[in-house]
């Protein structure tokens, strides 16, 4: 699976927020793939997502005046059985990549679940990531 786009937000964390940031981008036909959304001490929310069009996206964060962070992120496809998210992980630490954080989507082409992972060596866990997936389907 591929290096991707990932795009921060933080925004006030009370109801209605994310679903108006979520709304503009839907409005523009960017779709959402994953995401993921933390509260933080300040009373803002964290909130990292994956969208289909990033061009797109970040024209609409501009647009909206909602500030961004844009990062790499490593995400992969892995069946759904038991262990073979360990494997992933503990391939990671093997190869001593940190998982700084970790989330869940959809491919949009097939709908399949996918996970993204946030890690300081992403061109590296990403190959880490191809081989465990590989070796999972065996």
């Amino acid at each position: 699976m591929p290096v991707t786009k990932e795009l921060t937000i933080r925004i006030e964390d009370r109801p209605g927020t994310l679903g108006k940031a979520f709304k503009a981008l839907g409005d523009r036909q960017v779709n959402v793939l994953a995401f993921q959304s933390s509260h933080s001490p300040e009373g803002k929310a964290l909130v990292r997502f994956v969208v289909d069009n990033p061009t797109t996206a970040r024209k609409v964060l501009d647009t909206e005046h909602i500030s961004y962070t844009e990062a790499e992120v490593a995400q992969v496809r892995l069946p759904n059985r038991p262990g073979v998210l360990a494997e992933a992980a503990s391939r990671l630490g093997e190869a001593n990549i940190n998982i700084n954080y970790g989330y869940c989507g959809f491919e949009p082409a097939s709908n399949a679940p996918v996970l993204v992972f946030g890690v300081a060596e992403v061109g590296q866990a990403v190959k880490i990531l191809d081989q465990a997936a590989t070796a999972a389907k065996a």
